[in-house]
C-alpha cells in the first residue's frame, strides 16, 4: 500500500439494495482503487448515513463512486462538519455535468486520478436553501428576472435557465436550450423589457413565477419563486487534472 492509500477512503453511493458498479472491474475497487478503504453508502448519502465515516477514517481524501447528486450530498457533509480541508476525488460512471463543469476524465482515467492526482482549491458553489451545486441547477419554463452579480440575464420568459459552478465562479444562461453556460458574458440591458443573456459572477439570483429547480439531477419538491446560487467564502479541494 503507497503512503497515499491509508488516508484515502473510496465512498461507493448507491440506491438501497444495489451495488454501484464502479467504472473499472465492476462493483468492486480495483486497478488503482483496490488499495483503497472501501464504504459503502446509500446514493445521496446524508448525514447519519457519512458522519460517522467521516468521524472514524479521519481521512484525508474521500473518492466518490457515484453520480452528480452523491458528489454534492459528500460535499455538503463536508461543509457542514467543517471538513473542507478534505480532498475530493469523484469516479463516475459516465460523463455528466459535473465532470463537465470541472473538466473530469471518466472511468480508468478517473479512478488513476483518484488515487495520484493534486487537488487544488476550486470555488464552493451554495445555495439559499442550505444545498450546496457540483454540476448543474436548472429552472424550466422560467418567467421572472434573473441577476449574475450586478448584471440582469434574464427579464421576462426562457424555456430554460442554467446554472453551472466551475473554476471561474458561477455561470449562468437563460435562453430557449439548455446548453450549460460558457461564462461569456452577454447581459441584457436594463432598461430593456424582456431579453435573455449569460454572465459569470459570484452569485446568481432569480425571482420567478413558483418553479420546479432542479440541482445535480434532483428537483426541489416544489415549487419556489425565487433561489440564489452564491460563491462561499471558503474554496473545496477537488482532486482534477
Amino acid at each position: 500500500m503507497s503512503p497515499i492509500d491509508s488516508d484515502v477512503v473510496l465512498l461507493t453511493c448507491s440506491d438501497q439494495g444495489q451495488a454501484r458498479r464502479l467504472p473499472v472491474h465492476g462493483s468492486r475497487p480495483g486497478g488503482p482503487l483496490a488499495a483503497l478503504t472501501a464504504v459503502a453508502l446509500p446514493a445521496r448519502p446524508g448525514r447519519t448515513d457519512l458522519d460517522p465515516v467521516l468521524a472514524e477514517h479521519a481521512p484525508r481524501r474521500v473518492v466518490v463512486a457515484g453520480t452528480d447528486a452523491d458528489l454534492a450530498a459528500v460535499l455538503l457533509r463536508l461543509l457542514r462538519t467543517e471538513r473542507l480541508d478534505v480532498e475530493v476525488a469523484y469516479v463516475p460512471a459516465r460523463r455528466s455535468p459535473a465532470t463537465r463543469a470541472w473538466g473530469l476524465p471518466t472511468g480508468s482515467a478517473a479512478a488513476a486520478l483518484a488515487v495520484a492526482g493534486t487537488a487544488s482549491p476550486v470555488p464552493l458553489a451554495r445555495d439559499d436553501t442550505g444545498g450546496v451545486l457540483v454540476g448543474r441547477g436548472e429552472i424550466r419554463d422560467v418567467r421572472g428576472e434573473c441577476y449574475c452579480d450586478e448584471n440582469l440575464v434574464l427579464r421576462g420568459r426562457a424555456r430554460r435557465l442554467v446554472v453551472a459552478p466551475g473554476p471561474h465562479g458561477i455561470a449562468v444562461r437563460a435562453g430557449w436550450g439548455g446548453r450549460a453556460p460558457d461564462g461569456r458574458m452577454r447581459p441584457v440591458p436594463a432598461r430593456a423589457p424582456r431579453g435573455a443573456g449569460s454572465g459569470l459572477g459570484r452569485a446568481v439570483q432569480v425571482g420567478c413565477e413558483p418553479a420546479i429547480v432542479v440541482a445535480d439531477g434532483v428537483p426541489h419538491p416544489r415549487p419556489v419563486p425565487r433561489r440564489t446560487w452564491y460563491r462561499h467564502t471558503s474554496d473545496w479541494l477537488l482532486v482534477r487534472p
